[in-house]
């Protein structure tokens, strides 16, 4: 299995700096790992021309800043790939150690991985972005309070579980019903299966990750949990968050259709093709 490890990103290249830096101390590797950025910034150009990647093969997508046209960068990404597995997250995401590991021991051909991420708070966010994260996952847990006092959201989401027949079989029983679109991976045949995601989608949230999940059921495939296998530490920054109702208005529309295979994907289909 040839692994592609896909971050998206805007601009910002002191959080890309952790996320790569974190890649440093995987137990397994990616074979190699695809920049998506939403964007052609003259900033993420200079940092990536002089980041020392430690032998890890970056190759850097750009595209024409639109506004946001995360979709679409994906799709682009997925087409560029070398490997036949793909693991996404984002460009602020912190990886555990064992994050690639873990995927990629429990990737089937049928089954999308759906983990999940605590969102730190300032002080944690700054602390990690200064500490190898070997050092920064092992005390965490020893830290709650601490956690809960910065602000950190969804604390649970930090617990790494070491996976075993046993605790792999707890978490399945346990169950998920969501992706993130910072933390999921799958075959690549899976994601051309449904046409990638689908670019009708032009605001944050929804298409780039609640949308896939209905659509990846109509073809057969099962969202399994990597809960606890593959934690992220999501870097702490201020949200803009848009109203959804254009967004769930859309995904209503398109479930009425039964369009499990987007028209406006990685293949641009008609209603007839």
């Amino acid at each position: 299995m040839k692994i592609s490890l896909i971050i998206s990103v805007y601009k910002n290249t002191l959080f890309l700096y952790s996320v790569l830096e974190s890649l440093r101390y995987q137990t397994v590797k990616p074979d190699e790992v695809i920049i998506s950025e939403d964007g052609d910034s003259p900033e993420m150009q200079e940092f990536l021309g002089k980041y020392r990647s430690g032998g890890l093969n970056l190759v850097h997508l750009t595209q024409e800043d639109k506004g946001w046209q995360k979709n679409h960068a994906l799709n682009r990404a997925i087409v560029a790939a070398s490997g036949n597995y793909l693991i996404f997250i984002d460009g602020d995401c912190v990886l555990h150690t064992r994050f690639i590991q873990n995927h990629t021991r429990l990737a089937s051909p049928k089954h999308i991985l759906a983990g999940k991420r605590i969102k730190l708070g300032p002080l944690f966010s700054n602390e990690l972005q200064k500490t190898p994260v070997t050092v920064f996952q092992r005390q965490l847990l020893t830290r709650i309070p601490q956690l809960r006092k910065d602000g950190a959201q969804f604390v649970e989401e930090a617990l790494y579980v070491p996976l075993n027949p046993i605790s792999n079989a707890l978490i399945r029983m346990l169950g998920i019903s969501s992706i993130k679109g910072c933390n999921f991976s799958c075959f690549k045949a899976a994601m051309l299966a449904i046409n990638g995601f689908d670019e009708d989608y032009v605001r944050p949230a929804v298409g780039e990750d609640i949308d896939l999940v209905w659509r990846f059921k109509g073809m057969g495939y099962r969202i399994v949990s990597v809960k606890h296998f593959a934690v992220q530490y999501h870097l702490y920054h201020t949200e803009s968050w848009n109203s959804q109702e254009e967004n769930m208005n859309m995904l209503r529309q398109k479930q009425s259709s039964r369009q499990y295979r987007c028209l406006n994907g990685i293949e641009k289909l008609s209603l007839v093709g």
